[in-house]
C-alpha cells in the first residue's frame, strides 16, 4: 500500500522534501513507517516528534491504510529564545503563567502588566466543551517576534513576552499569555492592550469552537487595511 507523508519544520530539511509517497506492507503501523524512514537516513528520526494520520494525532501502534496522509510534526516551542527583553513562542503544553510572569521581573521595573486569555465555558450563549487552535506556525512566530519588537520600540517598554497555545484546550486553560514589564505603568498598560488587539488581527492562528450543540470556526478579526485579498475581485480584474 502507498501512503502520503508530509513533513514540517526541521524534519522537512532533514528528509529532503516536504512531501513524498512511501510504499509499506499491508497492516503497517505508524511505528513501522518511522522505522522505514530511519533506515533510509543516516541520522535517526527522533521519537519525540508527533505524528498525525489524516489530520488527527496518532499513536505508534495505529495501523495505516492505503491513501492515508501522515504528518511528521517537530515540537513547537519556537520563536525567540528567552532573554532579558522578552521572548515569543508557540506551545502545545499548558502555559505556566506564574513562572513566566516571575521570570519577566527585574529590579528596574515599576510595573508588570499581564494579559492571560482563558478558555471560558460559553460563547454567545452556547455551552463550550473545548477549543482547538491551529497556526501557520513559521509565519505566526515571525509576526509575534515583529509585534514584540514594535511594542518595545513604540511604547518604550523593557520586556515583552508572548506565548500562544496550540492544539486542544479545555475550560480554564490559558490560550495566550502576554507579559509586559516597564519602568512605568502607563506604557506597560498601553503596550499590552495594543499587543493583544494587534495579535488578533495579524498573527495567523485560528480557533475552532466545539459546543454541546455543534462545532464552528470562530469568526476572525478583520485584517488590517491593505492586508486582505478580495478573492472575487482578483478573479474578475484583468492582470496588468
Amino acid at each position: 500500500m502507498k501512503v502520503r507523508v508530509l513533513s514540517f519544520g526541521v524534519l522537512k530539511e532533514w528528509l529532503g522534501s516536504g512531501e513524498r509517497t512511501v510504499e509499506l506492507p499491508e497492516g503497517a503501523t505508524v511505528a513501522g513507517l518511522l522505522e522505514r524512514l530511519n533506515a533510509e537516513h543516516i541520522a535517526p528520526l527522533q521519537w519525540g516528534i508527533a505524528v498525525s494520520v489524516n489530520g488527527e494525532f496518532a499513536a505508534a501502534a495505529e495501523k495505516l491504510k492505503e491513501g492515508d496522509e501522515i504528518g511528521l510534526l517537530p515540537p513547537v516551542s519556537g520563536g525567540t529564545p528567552e532573554k532579558a527583553e522578552g521572548w515569543t513562542g508557540l506551545t502545545r503544553e499548558r502555559i505556566d503563567a506564574r513562572k513566566i510572569v516571575e521570570s519577566a521581573k527585574q529590579d528596574e521595573d515599576g510595573a508588570v502588566v499581564v494579559f492571560d486569555g482563558v478558555v471560558r465555558n460559553n460563547t454567545r450563549g452556547r455551552e463550550t466543551l473545548y477549543l482547538d487552535y491551529e497556526a501557520y506556525e513559521p509565519m505566526a512566530l515571525k509576526e509575534m517576534d515583529a509585534l514584540a519588537a514594535q511594542a518595545r520600540s513604540h511604547f518604550g517598554v523593557r520586556h515583552v513576552t508572548i506565548v500562544h497555545r496550540l492544539g486542544r484546550l479545555r475550560i480554564g486553560e490559558s490560550s495566550v499569555l502576554i507579559v509586559v514589564a516597564s519602568a512605568h505603568r502607563a506604557q506597560a498598560f498601553d503596550a499590552c492592550r495594543w499587543l493583544i488587539d494587534t495579535l488578533k488581527k495579524t498573527v495567523p492562528i485560528w480557533k475552532k469552537e466545539t459546543f454541546t450543540d455543534g462545532v464552528v470556526w470562530a469568526p476572525g478579526e478583520p485584517f488590517p487595511e491593505g492586508t486582505a485579498v478580495d478573492a472575487g475581485k482578483a478573479r474578475t480584474e484583468p492582470q496588468k
